[in-house]
């Protein structure tokens, strides 16, 4: 997938709750149901790596359409300058980028609002498994 710089960066918003009115809550809300269903099972303290593994499978029992890894070429008027992956994109239209961290930086919802923009999505979610309640732990973004 080939994708430009070339679209301003629309405003941004950023929620810690599902609200019908939002765009994409239909399918955000089953991809954070699906997340704290991981997360009730296997708790906070393991690697990114474990919690991907298990959303995989959990996506696979809940029927929802995802790509794992999925390639971004980054490039810059004309010329590719590089390459990313995000960590999933689920039903071709949300970007889900995983973390077990202290805490969320703001470099995180930066990363994950550069790969909206290159991507052309509108909706991300940055999910931090690594809290007592997952709840805390959910940031959805919005270009």
């Amino acid at each position: 997938m080939t994708n430009t710089f070339t679209k301003p960066l629309r405003s941004l918003r950023e929620t810690n709750y599902i609200d019908p009115n939002y765009a994409r809550s239909e399918i955000t809300s089953k991809i954070i149901s699906s997340c704290i269903e991981v997360h009730s099972f296997l708790g906070p303290g393991l690697l990114e790596s474990v919690y991907e593994d298990a959303l995989a499978r959990e996506f696979e029992l809940q029927h929802i359409k995802y790509e794992r890894q999925k390639p971004i070429e980054l490039n810059y008027k004309g010329k590719m300058i590089g390459s990313h992956r995000v960590d999933f994109l689920v039903e071709d239209d949300v970007i889900v980028e995983l973390k077990a961290v202290e805490s969320i930086n703001n470099i995180y919802l930066a990363q994950l609002m550069t790969y909206l923009k290159v991507m052309d999505k509108q909706v991300g979610l940055l999910i931090n498994f690594n809290v007592e309640r997952l709840k805390e732990g959910i940031k959805r973004v919005i270009l």
